[in-house]
């Protein structure tokens, strides 16, 4: 194996385990804005949602927690984390169709919605007609979201047509798998509209339809927003290390 190979591999490791300590925490110094969804364990399925934005350096709460749900199956460690992390595998780890919610940090990418337009609203995603949000992990396309319209070649037996969703009403994207797609570590992560506060979710976090527009209107920016999601345990464990509200 000749040394620019070597190198090639370690920059495709380095870009497909963005979750190390340094970079999670990073992620949080980075961020404006934190959502933060907090459960009591890893199988329960309600939990809380608090928004908070960085003010002269520090975190401020924004408005009253929520109530929220998660998977079905409760929580579990994205993948890339337990990689990561020798520490974190005594918790269960996502993957594809388990009805857990992704554990860990992550980018909210944009905001979705039925309507064509957002107005003043720069990342936002109308859903329509051929949206769909592929979840076949042999497909070339697992965990996008894409226009069927569009897409030359669709290569996939399984999917969410997001438009036939009423959840999806108003939601937001989060960046989990999206990018250096892993094939079965889980897809399709979004926040969204719950069918009841009792109701757990295929894996994305779930509230009510007030909620959920009042969150996507405060996500419309140009600031960068993160989602933190863990059971309270792991959240107080790893609060001062990953620089966590």
């Amino acid at each position: 194996m000749t040394i620019k190979l070597l190198i090639a591999l370690a920059a495709m490791a380095a870009s497909a385990l963005p979750q190390t300590t340094g970079g999670l925490a990073n992620s949080m110094s980075s961020a404006d804005k934190a959502v933060v969804v907090v459960t009591p364990d890893w199988d329960a399925v309600q939990g809380t949602l608090q928004r908070y934005e960085r003010a002269h350096g520090t975190w401020q709460q924004i408005g009253a927690a929520i109530p929220v749900v998660v998977g079905r199956s409760g929580m579990a460690w994205d993948p890339r984390i337990a990689r990561a992390y020798p520490g974190v595998d005594a918790g269960p780890i996502k993957h594809e169709s388990d009805g857990r919610s992704p554990a860990g940090i992550f980018h909210l990418k944009q905001v979705f919605g039925f309507s064509a337009s957002l107005p003043g609203v720069d990342n936002y995603l109308p859903i329509a007609a051929g949206t769909e949000c592929v979840d076949d992990i042999h497909s070339r396309s697992y965990a996008q979201i894409v226009d069927r319209q569009k897409v030359a070649t669709v290569d996939w037996n399984s999917s969410e047509k997001m438009r036939d969703v009423p959840g999806y009403r108003w939601g937001a994207v989060v960046d989990y798998n999206m990018e250096n797609t892993v094939p079965g570590d889980g897809s399709c992560i979004f926040l969204h509209q719950w069918s009841g506060p009792t109701s757990g979710t295929a894996g994305c976090t779930a509230m009510s339809s007030a909620d959920v527009e009042t969150l996507i209107h405060w996500l419309a920016d140009d600031r960068q927003a993160v989602l933190v999601q863990l059971p309270r345990s792991e959240y107080q464990a790893r609060r001062g290390k990953w620089h966590l509200p």
